[in-house]
């Protein structure tokens, strides 16, 4: 088959070649051509290679959203070795954790970052780590320019053996490396999300399985309204997220088209670039959407090219979806998946959208629901869990056997993800959510593994238990509330120091933004945390306020 012949889930050989001269990316206003795109990606994959390098070996990529992300990441895997995007706002803690997991022995970071890398090198296997700036691809006038009015963070690196700067690398003159990969064995990345045990796990993904659904969006989704070639595609997601990358990659890049690519998602930008450059297509999560409904300045911007809309994280909320059409005469599809099982489903675009519903299942992906006690299929109209298999993907996690048992499940010879998202299929297979596992709460379009927030107060000296819920709220889907349970001889404990001890460990929007202390929590018989008992106390106490208000 022809996708066995590719290196990596996309066309970009063959689209730099076609269009060379078409813009690729735009980044902080500076115009990179495929041709350019190409040029210093071969020139990064040299350099990588140069530095020792190979195939298999894990790479870390910790960085925002840049021109230097996207030329790490497919430099990485020209030369056959795998990418592991994280989030930059990660703290050491959770770096620690992951670099030791995967086993990368090469990091690439911002040099504000540089102090957490330098602080955990020593317990890790690193051997080389790249630095770089957010504007270090752009022209020095710009940097000039930047560093006068002060617009542009840096930070302070010490360099030292084995430390090595992103524009040095690119400084190697570009050769042709022969790397043979099988895209059905071999990586291409390592994501990480929550685990049900406290510690993020690693979902390794092999070439053929994001190449599958790439494709799938590319053929049965976007074809037939994308204009090859000729589009534009606003890139405001971070592209660590398995759901901006691919439709980076589906919209973008494998159609020889423009991609304008925010390193943070500040709304005035955004509606800049979209104004500026004539963006038809564009992602957002539920929190933008509604950031950019309530932007007071929202007029003085022509929004009138956008024409295909996708939101995903979460489910869109009603009042959101109708707004956004009042306003702007088009509506919000969704897109449905997972780290672990890829894009999944997608709303069919020509047609009005129906509320709640998340979708139609790509066809590389064979979805079921089914009752999550006895993993029996459900009928039709009847809620369940959602599983989801494709033939393409790995199906368990990075080293973690037990987290792997609890997610997947043989099913009539097949091999299941299980969701953790309750919801309804159609007769005609579409899919209509219903609500999510009491241990995934989303803020902000981000997954956060309630039971990772709780091992962590659960760290402290003077927690003895802690339960991590999500509170229903119409700005951000969910904030996160932690209830905790002190020693009997704790004294002076309160709220700010168990949230400073969480800043410390985890990334911002992993941080509880209430604290509550109790004397016990709710339990099973067999000792299992009642999270769900607590959520729905919860919206019984939100329930309650909003009828002594109205009254």
């Amino acid at each position: 088959m022809a996708e066995e012949r590719e290196y990596t889930f996309t066309r970009l050989d063959e689209i730099c070649k076609k269009y060379p001269d078409n813009t690729a990316i735009i980044y902080l206003g500076e115009r990179f051509s495929y041709a350019t795109l190409s040029e210093l990606i071969r020139r990064f994959a040299t350099g990588l290679h140069n530095l020792g390098v190979r195939k298999g070996d894990r790479v870390m990529i910790y960085i925002q959203n840049c021109i230097q992300w996207v030329i790490a990441f497919f430099g990485i895997q020209k030369i056959g070795a795998v990418a592991v995007p994280v989030a930059p706002i990660y703290t050491s803690h959770e770096i620690e954790f992951m670099v030791n997991d995967s086993g990368a022995e090469t990091i690439i970071c911002q040099d504000t970052n540089f102090g957490y890398v330098k602080e955990i090198s020593p317990s890790t296997p690193l051997k080389r780590v790249i630095i770089t700036n957010l504007v270090d691809m752009v022209p020095i006038w710009k940097r000039a320019v930047g560093a006068l009015f002060d617009k542009i963070p840096h930070g302070k690196v010490e360099r030292n053996e084995g430390v090595y700067s992103f524009k040095e690398i690119m400084k190697s003159p570009p050769t042709h490396l022969k790397v043979e990969l099988d895209p059905w064995k071999d990586l291409s990345y390592i994501l990480y999300t929550g685990g049900t045990t406290g510690s993020p796990k690693g979902v390794p993904g092999n070439h053929i399985g994001m190449i599958s659904y790439v494709r799938d969006i590319m053929d049965d989704v976007v074809g037939g309204y994308l204009r090859e070639g000729e589009d534009s595609y606003i890139a405001v997601n971070p592209l660590f997220h398995i759901m901006a990358l691919g439709l980076f990659v589906a919209v973008g890049l494998n159609y020889g088209n423009m991609s304008i690519l925010m390193p943070v998602p500040q709304v005035d930008a955004i509606l800049k670039a979209i104004q500026r450059y004539k963006v038809r297509w564009f992602l957002g999560v539920p929190a933008l959407y509604r950031m950019i409904l309530e932007n007071d300045r929202l007029d003085r911007y022509d929004l009138s090219y956008l024409r295909y809309c996708y939101c995903g994280g979460d489910v869109l909320p009603v009042e959101v979806f109708n707004r956004w059409k009042e306003l702007f005469g088009i509506p919000i599809y969704q897109v449905y998946g997972s780290t672990e099982a890829g894009h999944v489903t997608y709303s069919p675009l020509g047609k009005k959208p129906k509320l709640m519903s998340v979708g139609v299942p790509l066809k590389s992906r064979h979805c079921i629901v089914v009752d999550p006690d006895t993993l029996k299929q459900v009928p039709p109209g009847e809620t369940g869990e959602l599983l989801v298999t494709s033939n393409y993907t790995i199906k368990g996690y990075w080293q973690r056997p037990d987290e792997t048992a609890r997610s997947y499940v043989e099913i009539d010879g097949q091999v299941y993800y299980r969701m953790g998202d309750y919801v309804q299929q159609d007769e005609k297979r579409e899919i209509y959510y219903i609500e999510r596992s009491a241990d995934i709460i989303k803020y902000k379009g981000y997954r956060v593994a309630a039971s990772e927030v709780e091992a962590v107060l659960q760290d402290h000296q003077t927690v003895i238990g802690a339960c991590v819920v999500g509170v229903p709220d119409p700005k951000v889907g969910e904030r996160i509330k932690a209830i905790v349970v002190l020693k009997e001889d704790a004294r002076g404990v309160g709220g700010s120091e168990l949230t400073n001890w969480c800043r410390e460990r985890l990334a911002p929007y992993k941080v509880p933004q209430y604290i509550e202390f109790r004397d016990m929590l709710p339990k099973s018989k067999v000792g299992k945390l009642l999270r769900r008992e607590i959520r729905d106390e919860e919206r019984r106490r939100l329930a309650n306020e909003k009828k002594a208000v109205k009254v």
